[in-house]
């Protein structure tokens, strides 16, 4: 990214086109086997489990093993919901301040945690329909 901005104007921009701006972020994609797998168990499980991930994983004040929790593989040796965390930045609590302005040191709110799993689930569709 070439543009200097503030972060209150960093924020301001769309998250996906500031994830779009990110080589790191930009280099995951959903493979054949995560497509099969989210295929084989549906959406509303795929939701099911990236809920139960990040009430696990990113809830707590501190979070266990954080930065290190959230695993960059895919299916079928990971989850489709671990590669669609560090695409949307959701993956530690250091990313949810950074990208998502969400304070690090305090338990998430329920507001805060169905957010990222819209955002998770957001992601996940485009990639699967090839639209991002």
């Amino acid at each position: 990214m070439t543009e200097q901005f503030s972060r209150e104007e960093w924020l301001k921009i769309d998250l996906f086109t500031r994830l779009h701006r990110s080589r790191f972020r930009m280099r995951f994609t959903l493979k054949e086997a995560d497509l099969t797998y989210i295929e084989e168990k549906g959406m509303e499980v795929i939701r099911t489990h990236a809920e139960e991930i990040v009430r696990k994983r990113l809830a707590p004040a501190m979070p266990k093993n954080d930065g290190k929790q959230t695993p960059m593989r895919g299916a079928p040796k990971g989850h489709p919901v671990f590669l669609a965390m560090h695409a949307t930045a959701t993956c530690c609590r250091g990313c949810l301040s950074t990208w998502h302005n969400i304070p690090q040191g305090r338990e998430l709110t329920e507001r805060e945690i169905q957010y990222i799993v819209k955002v998770i689930l957001y992601w996940i569709e485009k990639n699967r329909k090839k639209e991002y």
